[in-house]
């Protein structure tokens, strides 16, 4: 009998646990009934009443299982490392919030059944805010226009990975990994899902403007070199505009200086402006160093307080 994990990530998720766990129990009695199934909840440090929950379930279903991180290790490294620790011959991951519905889960396991070995679920359509779907729309489009990489549009991360795909992901050893790009780089025989991304049913999203900015860099930093190029490119050019523009204010100055006093407005004008222009660019390196520093720290993606429900 093949077996198949669902893997939820969830951060102070205490209203969506208990309904989200008997709804996915649900479509495995009503439309997988021939697989076996776990379903492994990581918890990323939350601060409510989430892992009680959560262990009053692991008590009650044997196919409930859940790893308590030690602290919150951010929204990427928990999802993939809880990927990692999946034992079905595929692994389906979805958020916590009901945004991902559960009927998708069939429809996934159809298509890992006809021979794809990642199954993504793209959103093409939502019921979030109007400003941050158009933003995320510019985002995705503008990263996949500068990416060496093919990008997916309007992928979390949500879909169905085949073991054979999760063995590659257990032996990438990223310790700042992005699932969504890891995808598009590595991934095997694709098939995309669409649906459209529900309201959150309770409780209220940790996501903020910060952790945006962070995935995108991430992203940008990870997948393009265009920002780099920029720099180089617009400091070139820039240069030699800037003694143009010199060459020509000593000429004023010497032909013109009675007629024509052009003061000290020129040089300060041109100070604040290369100056702006070397702290955005001295930013946008800093935001690569970063990334590589991370990554050469290697630290673990994940520190575990306990699990529950898995075989020693």
């Amino acid at each position: 009998m093949k077996k198949i994990s669902v893997l939820i990530p969830c951060y102070n998720e205490e209203e969506n646990v208990i309904p989200l766990s008997e709804a996915i129990t649900e479509q495995f009695e009503k439309y997988l009934s021939e697989y076996d199934y776990e379903i492994i909840f990581i918890d990323n440090d939350s601060k409510d009443s989430t892992r009680l929950k959560i262990a009053a379930l692991c008590e009650k279903d044997k196919h409930i299982k859940a790893i308590f991180n030690a602290k919150n290790f951010g929204q990427f490294n928990s999802p993939y490392y809880g990927i990692c620790q999946t034992t079905g011959d595929c692994t389906i991951c979805m958020c916590a919030d009901f945004q991902d519905p559960v009927d998708l889960i069939p429809k996934l396991v159809h298509e890992w059944e006809k021979g794809y070995k990642i199954v993504s679920a793209i959103k093409t359509s939502s019921k979030e805010n109007p400003v941050i779907r158009f933003m995320r729309t510019c985002y995705y489009k503008v990263i996949k226009k500068m990416s060496d990489v093919e990008q997916i549009e309007h992928f979390t991360g949500t879909g169905l990975y085949d073991k054979s795909f999760v063995d590659v992901l257990r032996k990438l050893d990223d310790p700042a990994p992005f699932l969504r790009g890891i995808v598009a780089e590595l991934g095997f025989k694709r098939k995309d899902v669409e649906y459209e991304q529900q309201e959150r049913r309770a409780g209220k999203t940790s996501n903020n403007w910060y952790k945006l900015y962070d995935a995108a860099m991430l992203s940008f930093t990870s997948y393009t070199k265009i920002g780099l190029r920029i720099a180089t490119i617009s400091g070139f050019f820039i240069s030699i505009i800037s003694m143009m523009i010199a060459f020509a204010y000593l000429i004023a100055k010497l032909l013109f200086w009675q007629n024509f006093p052009l003061g000290n407005a020129p040089i300060l004008i041109g100070v604040f402006v290369l100056g702006g222009i070397q702290l955005f660019f001295i930013g946008l390196l800093g935001e690569y160093i970063l990334n590589i520093n991370t990554r050469v720290m290697k630290r673990p993606l994940v520190i575990e307080e306990k699990r529950l429900n898995f075989d020693e």
